[in-house]
């Protein structure tokens, strides 16, 4: 009888092609454009920023050899610009000029600089509005690398004279090495969005089914026929918990596919483009590249995040008097799904402790980032699935209490 109740539900589902839409191809679509999209947008703006000249205020002399490097576009051998110059504008009032967009940036010399390296120093004042990222991506960071290029053309040309040569000035030199695994390079800034995006598609796959095989039988009165049937009210629970586990876990494994879609789509964009915008986009990350033990963990903490969901959504809706009444009641659900996975940005900051990971939904989405990025621990994945697994017990419990009270049944 409980895979009856379940595939009634079930049936009921497929017959909403919306519904299936939500499930199925939503996934597929807007996780590669979030990932993908996303980074290469912001590559894009940025890298655009590098190539295009940008208007630069300046009061006050300064040497030629500046205003040349200033101006001088940076090319590769095949005339390629990595790195437009910008154009010099005079103007008398550097902060106005800037404040009310006439120049992107704008340089200040109270006094004349200095042309030779030992002939003192000098102070630019270099004005721009520094919380605007498209100001700091463009007139003001060329201006910065001129700057120090500047100052070491007129360190090395002293020490040349001194007979010296120019790493004089640097006798000990940092070489980064990148000690993170291949998943964690891949994963990326945008790691977050892995396991937020999948718990907002696990809760968009159960609503549907969970509303209205609760609140929308109740409104169609088609509830009361089913539970006066010869069928337990566990039963009915279960089916109906089945039902909207088996939709939101169908939408958590398009997910899983949407993401292993943009990891195989980005690595192609990244051998036909070898550029600054692939290495841009490759350090955003957000992409999913998992062992088959990895993955399993994964499909296995989604499942019973998705068992957890549902029997909350099962819950709210036998509540409810309608379906709009539940639709209203399950609406903070989505703010308690994306509060959490939004503060994964800074998970590289928090200790974490057993406690946290035994959290149900929170200690799952900790455990999907964790195993994305390649340092996933199984006592925590297992610790996650007992949490989430126990609220589902919780909520089952009270709504398999709610089935047994008739006036939350015919509540009205």
């Amino acid at each position: 009888m409980v895979w009856q109740i379940a595939a009634r539900d079930l049936l009921t589902t497929l017959r909403d092609r919306r519904t299936l839409s939500a499930t199925i191809l939503m996934p597929l679509i807007l996780i590669p454009l979030f990932t993908l999209g996303l980074p290469l947008l912001m590559g894009n703006l940025i890298g655009g920023q590098q190539q295009a000249r940008q208007q630069l205020g300046v009061a006050g002399t300064l040497p030629e050899d500046l205003k040349r490097a200033l101006t001088t576009d940076e090319k590769l051998p095949d005339g390629t610009v990595t790195r437009a110059g910008v154009d010099l504008v005079p103007v008398t009032d550097p902060l106005k000029a800037v404040q009310d967009g006439t120049v992107e940036a704008a340089i200040q010399a109270a006094a004349p600089l200095p042309a030779r390296a030992g002939d003192g120093t000098g102070t630019l004042k270099l004005y721009a509005k520094l919380s605007n990222l498209r100001a700091r991506s463009g007139a003001f960071g060329k201006v910065q690398d001129v700057v120090d290029g500047y100052n070491r053309q007129l360190a090395t040309a002293r020490l040349g004279t001194l007979g010296l040569r120019a790493d004089t000035l640097e006798p000990v030199r940092i070489q980064p090495v990148d000690a993170s695994s291949a998943q964690e390079q891949r994963s990326g800034q945008l790691a977050f969005l892995i396991p937020m995006l999948m718990m907002q598609f696990i809760l968009a796959g159960a609503l549907a089914t969970a509303l209205d095989a609760t609140a929308g039988e109740k409104e169609r009165g088609t509830l009361e026929s089913l539970l006066v049937a010869p069928v337990r009210r566990a039963e009915v629970v279960t089916g109906k918990l089945i039902a909207t586990a088996t939709t939101a876990l169908t939408s958590a494994a398009f997910s899983v596919a949407g993401f292993l879609l943009s990891s195989v789509i980005m690595r192609a964009y990244q051998t036909a483009n070898p550029g600054h915008v692939a290495t841009f986009t490759q350090a955003m990350g957000g992409q999913l590249s998992l062992t088959p033990t990895a993955l399993l963990t994964v499909l296995g903490i989604a499942l019973t995040t998705a068992l957890l969901i549902s029997s909350l959504l099962i819950l709210i809706g036998i509540y409810a008097r309608s379906f709009k009444e539940a639709q209203t009641y399950v609406a903070p659900i989505n703010l308690l799904v994306v509060l959490p996975a939004v503060t994964l940005q800074f998970a590289d900051f928090l200790n974490a402790s057993a406690a946290l990971y035994a959290t149900p939904l929170i200690g799952g989405m900790l455990s999907i980032l964790d195993t994305v990025k390649g340092s996933g621990e199984p006592a925590h994945a297992a610790l996650a699935v007992a949490g989430n697994l126990a609220g589902t017990a919780l909520f089952s419990l009270l709504a398999l209490r709610s089935f047994g009270r008739e006036e939350v049944i015919f509540r009205n």
